[in-house]
């Protein structure tokens, strides 16, 4: 009997064809049935155009459904993949925009700091909808797939409040796997190149790992090659990467200081500390501007703005390409590895964005940890990881707080206690002072009200407050790095490298595969 997949926020650019094209890798998997769902009556067709395609072209025999209407697409579901934004890049420009004008300088804003923030105020009330939804109208023995970000926030949400079994998952701890492998290669070979006499390759299936923490502060705290643990020579290796030694500062300077290499890219993991992004003349010491992932101001809205503009531009010939066969492309995102080893009983190991319960015995049971698990057709099985590192486990621990008293607004709708978790963010904080937090929450909540139904009964009264007060923005909106967006006619120049990018989910390893390229030939 087939499955069926339901993808709610199927209009995504990247992540809906790619995972769609992943589960049909697998044999036992080529019946399924899909279920689109959308908001977007114009991204949904879009994409469920290029999905039939494929099924066309390589002659499957699973089946697509799009709907507006989500609880047809959710009823009697297997899977549920959620890949939404809630309130599209309109809210995600005020993100970024609003609390420019209060000194926070934000490469993604879309996990923690104020745009991550206020993202889960946006999507914690439709993810709890969400839930509601498959409670009701899909199989008992349902699994939630949490692609959207804030990761934590959503998956902690859905869990605690939304009494659905649901998994966060994130590439992140792929993407530092890859590079932590280079620089491996790196350390063994010197100055030999591939081809040379005594050259050894080191791949992927040599440098095994153990990653555990936060999603997007994640630790890689053993990292063994040949029978030996690398960890404590990855600084070396890091500094003389002829690009990561420039393109990383951010996380070798943390390498540097607190022993261990974190998963996520540079520009995300410099708004989630205090130390690199408080100052707006400091700011271009710790990153780099070849690409937007190195901590470009607004990077992340900056590359979703162009790629949505592509790819509505650009449409009429993805229905005409040729695309390789599926099977030849699988990517690495766990979603359809964890459906294959769930169905067919073949063993998976990734690492999950789970409720802790334990698992990592100095931060707080009730947060969503990110961490190793297997998975086969007894289900999803999380090992125990034990302590972090104390300097690890502090800087993961001052996240959670935000988190916690995070979601517990977004659920409740308590301004006081959003506030105060704004208060509390690592960059927030260093930035700005307990009036400017408060004033900045106050401009974010009404600037957004119409995707924040929790908060409607408060927003007449921030209105007038906000009218009596003396402006504490300081109206620095252009930010220490900012870039200007693309037109069509600037990305058509290099039609192939747009494509690649706008179909990506992982668009920083896009980049990143994008600069190792230019730096190595």
């Amino acid at each position: 009997m087939s499955i069926k997949v339901a993808f709610i926020g199927a209009g995504s650019v990247g992540f809906t064809r790619c995972l769609f094209r992943d589960i049909l890798s697998v044999p036992e998997l080529q019946d399924t049935h899909f279920a689109f769902t959308d908001i977007n009556k114009r991204n949904l067709d879009m994409i469920t155009q290029l999905c039939e395609k494929d099924l066309r072209n390589n002659k499957l025999p699973a089946k697509i459904t799009a709907t507006l209407d989500r609880r047809k697409a959710l009823a009697d579901a297997d899977y549920v993949v959620n890949v939404v934004r809630i309130g599209g890049l309109e809210a995600f420009q005020m993100d970024i925009d609003i609390p420019l004008k209060y000194g926070i300088d934000q490469c993604v804003g879309d996990t923690l700091c104020a745009g991550g923030i206020m993202y889960g105020q946006r999507n914690i009330p439709a993810v709890l909808d969400f839930c509601k939804d498959i409670r009701e109208v899909a199989k008992p023995e349902v699994l939630f797939l949490n692609y959207a970000n804030p990761n934590v926030m959503n998956t902690w949400a859905a869990n605690e409040y939304g009494k659905v079994n649901t998994i966060g998952l994130c590439h992140g701890v792929m993407g530092g796997h890859e590079q932590i492998t280079e620089v491996i290669r790196l350390l063994v070979n010197g100055n030999k190149k591939a081809g040379d006499r005594g050259y050894v390759e080191v791949t992927l299936k040599d440098v095994d790992i153990i990653c555990a923490g936060i999603n997007h502060q994640t630790w890689y705290i053993r990292v063994l090659y040949n029978g030996q643990d690398w960890t404590g020579r990855l600084l070396e290796g890091f500094e003389k990467h002829p690009v990561y030694r420039k393109t990383e500062k951010v996380r070798i300077d943390m390498l540097r200081r607190f022993g261990y290499y974190s998963t996520e890219s540079n520009g995300h993991l410099s708004e989630y500390v205090p130390w690199y992004r408080k100052r707006p003349k400091e700011i271009k010491r710790w990153i780099d501007l070849s690409s937007w992932i190195n901590g470009e101001t607004g990077g992340y809205l900056r590359i979703c703005t162009e790629n949505r503009n592509w790819f509505e531009t650009d449409f009429p010939t993805w229905l005409k390409m040729e695309d390789k066969p599926i099977g030849q492309d699988r990517s690495n995102e766990h979603g359809s590895y964890i459906i294959e080893a769930l169905e067919t009983g073949r063993v998976y190991r990734g690492h999950f964005n789970v409720p802790n319960k334990g698992c990592i015995t100095n931060l707080p049971d009730d947060c969503i940890v990110e961490v190793p698990g297997y998975v086969d057709r007894n289900g999803i099985n999380i090992p125990r990881v034990g302590d972090l590192p104390l300097a690890c486990a502090a800087t993961c621990q001052a996240s959670i707080n935000v988190q916690r008293m995070a979601v517990q607004a977004a659920v409740s709708g308590d301004v006081m206690l959003l506030k105060q978790a704004m208060l509390h963010d690592p960059l927030v904080g260093a930035v700005c002072n307990p009036e400017e937090v408060w004033q900045l929450t106050d401009r974010m909540l009404v600037a957004q009200a119409k995707w924040l139904p929790q908060y409607q009964k408060h927003i007449p009264k921030i209105k007038k407050r906000l009218a009596a007060e003396k402006d504490l923005g300081t109206g620095r909106s252009r930010g220490a790095a900012r870039l200007k967006i693309k037109s069509i006619s600037e990305m058509k120049k290099n039609a192939a490298e747009q494509r690649a990018l706008a179909a990506a989910t992982d668009k920083a390893a896009t980049q990143r595969k994008k600069q190792i390229q230019k730096n190595t030939r």
